[in-house]
């Protein structure tokens, strides 16, 4: 499973001309899901979201995770973070879970977080076309790959 994670002051998914998901300062993440994703790679990656302390202290340091900031989640579904452009120029999505399992692990992830944090979470429309907008904070992007890859 892979995650990027963006610290944002805001950001909104829109389908279809319609404002769908929508959040102010928080978290901003795309998640992919692997073909060989497990429970144990849904763990990882949304315990690594929930405790991730990128955000500021009082003494401008990157200390303080989400829960105490009391910021907000957006999750966006993007299987194009498996995109495999070693050969050629054309991505391949081989390596992204088939729709099934990856609408189930998206929804598990986001379940989770909720249950995690009691944060807010928004979401996108997983595998639809999504506008995405976002204020990036920093800039602060984190990358998350649930076998450790970086």
């Amino acid at each position: 499973m892979r995650a990027i994670v963006q610290k944002v002051i805001k950001a909104s998914v829109t389908v279809e001309n319609h404002v769908i998901g929508k959040i102010d300062k928080g978290l901003l993440i795309f998640l992919a899901v692997h073909e060989e994703d497990g429970k144990d790679d849904l763990d990882y990656i949304l315990k690594k979201v929930s405790k991730l302390r990128i955000f500021e202290d009082e003494d401008n340091k990157m200390n303080l995770s989400i829960e105490d900031v009391g910021g907000e989640f957006l999750v966006v579904s993007q299987f194009t973070l498996y995109g495999d452009v070693r050969k050629g120029n054309r991505p391949s999505f081989t390596q992204s879970a088939k729709h099934e399992k990856a609408d189930d692990y998206y929804q598990a992830f986001i379940k989770g977080l909720k249950e995690k944090t009691g944060l807010k979470v928004e979401t996108g429309k997983f595998a639809a076309d999504m506008k995405v907008e976002l204020i990036n904070d920093g800039p602060v992007t984190i990358q998350l790959d649930s076998t450790k890859i970086y």
